[in-house]
């Protein structure tokens, strides 16, 4: 992504059959910014980071947990996953997010 482009991000990346696909939009030392789009019935374990993320979901809805709480996230919401906590994320049906990393500053 070129800077002061404007793009439409559903565009940038689509849907496959039984996978998760992803494609970095954005790269630098401050972070990154990865499109996501996973098909029904596919999932993230949980797992943590040593950075925090924002979950932007773009279309569909999505299953993401929280150290063991689960909220479905919906097309135009978002949530922040703290690092060092444990999260997850599961389709239950097909739906694209943005994962925005951020990382901390010592």
């Amino acid at each position: 992504m070129d800077p002061g482009s404007v793009v439409k991000l559903l565009e940038q990346i689509d849907y496959q059959v039984g996978s998760v696909v992803s494609r970095q939009v954005v790269k630098n030392d401050s972070g990154s910014v990865t499109l996501f789009a996973f098909d029904a019935g596919e999932s993230l374990s949980e797992h943590s980071t040593p950075h925090d993320a924002l979950v932007m979901v773009l279309d569909g809805e999505a299953e993401i947990s929280l150290a063991g709480d689960s909220q479905a996230v919906g097309a135009g919401q978002a949530i922040l996953l703290p690092g060092g906590v444990p999260h997850a994320v599961a389709a239950e049906q097909r739906f694209i997010m943005a994962l925005i990393m951020l990382k901390r500053g010592d």
